[in-house]
């Protein structure tokens, strides 16, 4: 996703007794910045994502408790049937699936075929949606962009690749096949739209989520909280059964065959500083928390594990591989840093400690990167090595070899960084001393989340800090960030496009993982490093503290939905 930082969840209790209970079956979750926006054309962000995806539903979800990631049928009735050398696909969904109540149907509202197809109009037609790029390869979905004015042109207008076969099936059709579309398909962009809900709200759902998902909005106060309530009216999920293909631990399948969800709700509260959010774990008013830089080592012992004075407090630490991974990332647009400029960003590449930067930021947590693709993802290899090191002199002669000699003549580099946490404004100091060092000066620049995004978005930002929680797990969905394809308002903030790298990931889009399709990895890696767009940083891991009353909890940074899962057990 552009998206870019992984964000921490918590949950409210009360105590009583002495003892670790709820008054409620409710579950508190602390979300580190402001929600950008509920309407799901539009969310490309782990913050809205937390809340969107327990109210909307696409077609497919990821096995809960399988690893490798496995898609299985949520609104589908089964996988696509994959035609016409893989240019078309036909989705059958599921009957007897209604939307949240509202005052604008008037009655019981099930979802149908169209309403799959509007949904992907609607990002078609909006100029800003975060989502266009994963359907680009729709045929005619970019002659009705270029004709829809108005939102009642959603209605107005076809798209020649999207039919609507009957009630219950649809058809898309691709100009070239397009191996890694059915994960698009369990994002939260392609989740349905009732056409009444785009009539009656004009198109703009930012603010009125109505899905068929197991919560449904009840409230948003803008700073403080967005609240969702059970849907009592939920299709009939299950919790996973055992089965040869799940080996873990038995506590995460007490429940196995339980009807879900089992909670009463979800409260998201919106908790900027992390001092504030550790104090609210303490203090028993949220659950479970995703450590970050300024409490490894109050939580941690030196060896990792937990503290004994929290072992007696009941909670448990889990350790939490993730695709999520974090490089320095440069505006290939910019006069100063890109273009040309390769010996100003080899510069900036080796005059950076990323191993001090680990180990201050992760508490050595994070996994130095050697590679544009991360751990678990085909095409990383454990042995690659990137072309560039700390080397304060080397960065020195490289910095000389741009035109700067000992930084002399270079302007002012802006760093914005994406929060106005004290984490992030350390991160952007780190970088600014680091970079002092061979005579590059920079300036820091603070955003809110929400502000850094619409940045991005406009092709503002010069110099920062990037990242990627992976929206499928397939290599395609990294390389895509670098593409045309991807240009703003899409994920290619870095403005990078190069005509190679273009040939080989239209090569990579018709190919399952292969040999083949390695070798093409390797390659358009090549030409990433030797271009420089990113400098690589490290690869996440993240490290969660919870009451041990919180039932069924396996942290995933792929998988959003898992609030449906979870058990508060007094």
């Amino acid at each position: 996703m552009l998206r870019c930082f992984i964000y921490c969840s918590l949950l409210l209790l009360v105590s009583c007794f002495n003892k670790q209970v709820k008054s409620d079956k409710f579950l508190n979750i602390a979300l580190t910045s402001q929600v950008p926006t509920l309407d799901h054309a539009n969310s490309y962000d782990t913050v809205s994502a937390e809340v969107i995806y327990q109210i909307h539903e696409p077609l497919f979800e990821y096995e809960y408790l399988i690893r490798p990631y496995s898609l299985k049928p949520l609104l589908a009735e089964s996988l696509p049937a994959i035609t016409n050398n893989g240019k078309t696909y036909r989705f059958k969904i599921k009957k007897g699936i209604y939307y949240h109540n509202h005052k604008m149907f008037s009655s019981k509202r099930e979802v149908i075929a169209e309403d799959f197809i509007n949904q992907i109009k609607r990002i078609a037609f909006d100029r800003k949606s975060n989502g266009y790029w994963l359907f680009k390869n729709i045929v005619g979905i970019s002659e009705f962009r270029e004709k829809t004015k108005n939102y009642e042109d959603i209605f107005k207008f076809e798209i020649k690749g999207l039919k609507s076969l009957n009630k219950y099936e649809f058809e898309v059709n691709l100009i070239t096949p397009q191996a890694q579309f059915i994960y698009a398909w369990a994002m939260a962009f392609t989740a349905p739209s009732p056409k009444e809900a785009i009539s009656f709200y004009k198109n703009d759902l930012s603010q009125h989520p109505i899905g068929t998902g197991p919560f449904q909005f009840e409230r948003w106060d803008r700073n403080l909280m967005v609240v969702l309530y059970k849907n009592k009216k939920y299709h009939k999920s299950f919790y996973p059964q055992k089965g040869d293909r799940y080996s873990y631990e038995n506590n995460l399948l007490e429940d196995k065959g339980q009807q879900i969800p089992f909670l009463d709700g979800i409260k998201f509260h919106i908790i900027k500083e992390a001092q504030t959010r550790w104090l609210n774990f303490l203090n028993k008013k949220i659950d479970f928390i995703i450590l970050t830089k300024d409490h490894f080592t109050v939580a941690l012992s030196p060896n990792g594990s937990l503290k004994d004075e929290y072992l007696k407090k009941n909670i448990n630490l889990q350790i939490s591989p993730t695709l999520t991974y974090w490089w320095l990332a440069f505006n290939m647009d910019d006069e100063v840093v890109g273009g040309r400029n390769k010996f100003l960003r080899q510069a900036i590449a080796h005059a950076v400690d990323f191993k001090r930067y680990i180990e201050i930021f992760t508490n050595n947590i994070g996994q130095k990167a050697n590679s544009i693709y991360p751990p678990g993802i085909p095409g990383y290899n454990p042995s690659a090595e990137l072309p560039y090191e700390y080397n304060i002199e080397k960065a020195k002669k490289l910095l000389a070899q741009a035109g700067y000699p000992n930084g002399k003549g270079l302007p002012v580099i802006n760093f914005d960084i994406r929060g106005t946490s004290n984490v992030s404004r350390q991160g952007g100091e780190f970088i600014q001393r680091e970079l002092a060092k061979v005579g590059i000066k920079v300036k820091i620049v603070v955003n809110t989340f929400a502000a850094f995004l619409n940045k991005a978005q406009n092709k503002k930002l010069q110099f920062w800090q990037g990242g990627w929680a992976m929206d499928y797990p397939d290599p395609e969905n990294i390389v895509q960030l670098l593409t045309k394809a991807s240009l703003p308002p899409g994920p290619n903030s870095s403005n990078y496009v190069h005509p190679k790298i273009e040939e080989l990931y239209k090569k990579l889009l018709s190919k399952r993982v292969s040999l083949e399709s390695k070798e093409i990895l390797n390659e358009i890696e090549r030409q990433i490093n030797s271009d420089l767009p990113w400098v690589m940083m490290f690869y996440s891991r993240n490290y969660v503290l919870q009451y041990n009353y919180v039932k069924n909890f396996r942290h995933s940074d792929l998988i959003y939905n898992n609030y449906k899962y979870i058990k508060i057990q007094e």
